[in-house]
């Protein structure tokens, strides 16, 4: 078997969350990346950046706390590393994500040469990082070499305001192989694409958009997976959570650990069962990933044992 430089490409956002008493770097890809890393999964994070700016640099820090390449981030002397307000109410939150960042700008023509380079066996993405035309010509040309390479892709839709449209899912959809959407988002895909009522309605997707599986994620209620003839082939409930601290970055916790699983060899039950419970653990930990390294040690272990 060849040597794997990246088992995940991640393309996309990295930005900095600002929560009322701190500002952490954030961003799905970005998040998804750092918990690869502290797995002990190769990931490269193809991202665009400010040139110099405050928020530039406390993303640099934070790739070089979890040991990422920068051979995939682009550095913007026009445009600001992007900028998320996070309000947080009674546990729960929203976000105000603010416009014309640097990731809009990333530039598809490096891409091509890092896939090849990479050789990855998945690639990720989102659909917030296509909200504006350069970012989503450039990860959209990406993606369909990508399937000429039968790399798988995984979308995380993570439907956001600028990134909420029939449109923009469809055409991500049609360039997925495995994709993860929470509750809501499954129905509104549902509606949106005259499907039907869950859980027959899952079917129509999965045959329309080609899909090889898809994870709905449903909070304390746990999670469902479908096969691509719209079968479900596993769930779990919810686990409660000792010390609730917040839910930022519970879903991109699932989706690395769900990849990180995959690529040690786990089968799927397993590594669908490892996403969702190291989701729920993180929601005891503040922010997108914890800031003790200590937290990921059993998680290592728990990947290669048990196969």
């Amino acid at each position: 078997m060849r040597s794997k430089q990246a088992g995940v490409l991640l393309l996309g956002e990295a930005l900095v969350d600002e929560f009322a008493d701190q500002h952490v770097a954030g961003g799905a890809p970005f998040n998804v990346a750092r918990h690869l890393a502290a797995l002990g999964v190769p990931a490269l994070l193809t991202t665009r950046i400010g040139f110099d700016d405050a928020g530039g640099q406390l993303v640099r820090a934070s790739m070089k706390r979890f040991g990422l390449s920068e051979q995939g981030l682009q550095l913007d002397q026009q445009h600001p590393t992007g900028r998320v307000s996070v309000i947080e109410v009674d546990g729960a939150h929203r976000f105000e994500i603010h416009a014309d960042a640097a990731w809009d700008y990333l530039d598809g023509a490096v891409l091509p040469a890092l896939l090849i380079q990479q050789e990855p066996d998945f690639v990720y993405f989102g659909s917030l990082a296509q909200r504006h035309p350069v970012a989503r010509t450039s990860l959209r040309s990406l993606l369909a070499l990508a399937g000429e390479q039968q790399c798988l892709r995984y979308l995380d839709l993570n439907l956001r305001d600028g990134s909420s449209s029939a449109e923009l899912a469809g055409a991500s959809l049609h360039l997925a192989d495995w994709v993860k959407v929470n509750q809501d988002e499954l129905l509104l895909l549902l509606d949106w694409f005259d499907a039907g009522q869950a859980p027959g309605g899952v079917k129509g997707l999965m045959l329309r958009f080609a899909l090889q599986l898809l994870v709905v994620t449903r909070g304390e209620q746990g999670y469902a997976a479908f096969d691509g003839q719209g079968q479900q082939i596993a769930s779990s409930s919810g686990i409660a959570v000792e010390h609730f601290a917040d839910t930022v970055g519970a879903g991109d916790g699932f989706s690395a650990m769900l990849l990180a699983a995959t690529l040690a060899g786990q089968p799927l039950p397993r590594a669908l069962d490892l996403a969702n419970r190291y989701a729920c653990a993180l929601c005891s930990q503040r922010g997108p990933v914890p800031a003790d390294d200590v937290f990921f040690e059993p998680w290592q272990f728990e990947l290669v044992s048990n196969r």
